[in-house]
């Protein structure tokens, strides 16, 4: 079937996993390709598996789930990335969608919902189920988004001089991701300029490599 999409499932808790793939299999226009319970699993077999969607948990043992969309996004960027949770905090729900999630689903909604959120992400539509959209609402008119430890890692690269064909060698990744970051970067911070993204670095102690890692 032309129109099928290609899920797989990473959950560290072999029952969710299952769970949620019985449920899905239901369903005549959904595959599912693969079911992982650790991050690292995800990240080395997504360029192989090429799914359109990936639910991901946030917990995981060894790599969490938001550096594993990160990573997922570097090397596919068509994939969409849906979290599945049971936080429903909106400092969880405002960190994942800032790492590239195209939606947020709390792990207690209804079956149909979890197949609503697919649909959409599949349309290009970013999916917010109800008790997540009531937490990302923000207290006052401040809602700026963080720096993930990607792009604090990147900034710091930048900081230091070195051109994006070097912070691409140095990070392993295409010339073409740094300038995304880069590009993501500048926009959260609302910098314009290297020589600004220098100056930040410099007023926020990101050369002296303060909470920035891999």
């Amino acid at each position: 079937m032309t129109n099928t999409v290609k899920v797989v499932i990473v959950d560290d808790h072999p029952m969710v996993a299952e769970g949620i793939q019985s449920i899905l299999e239901a369903y005549d226009d959904i595959e599912i390709v693969a079911a992982f319970h650790r991050g690292r699993d995800i990240i080395d077999a997504v360029e192989t598996l090429r799914p359109d969607v990936v639910l991901m948990d946030l917990n995981m043992p060894d790599i969490g789930g938001l550096s594993a969309t990160e990573i997922i996004l570097e090397r596919c960027p068509e994939t969409r990335v849906l979290i599945l949770s049971m936080h429903d905090s909106r400092d969880y729900i405002a960190s994942a969608l800032s790492h590239g999630a195209m939606g947020y689903v709390l792990k207690d909604v209804p079956t149909e919902e979890i197949k609503a959120a697919i649909d959409a992400v599949m349309r290009g539509e970013r999916y917010l189920c109800t008790g997540a959209q009531g937490s990302l609402t923000p207290p006052d008119g401040k809602n700026r988004e963080q720096l993930t430890e990607r792009e604090q890692t990147i900034l710091l690269q930048l900081a230091q001089g070195k051109s994006n064909k070097e912070v691409a060698a140095t990070l392993d990744i295409s010339v073409r991701t740094v300038e995304t970051h880069r590009k993501n970067i500048k926009r959260k911070l609302g910098i314009s300029s290297t020589a600004g993204l220098t100056r930040y670095a410099l007023e926020h102690g990101v050369l002296q490599g303060t909470g920035v890692g891999l």
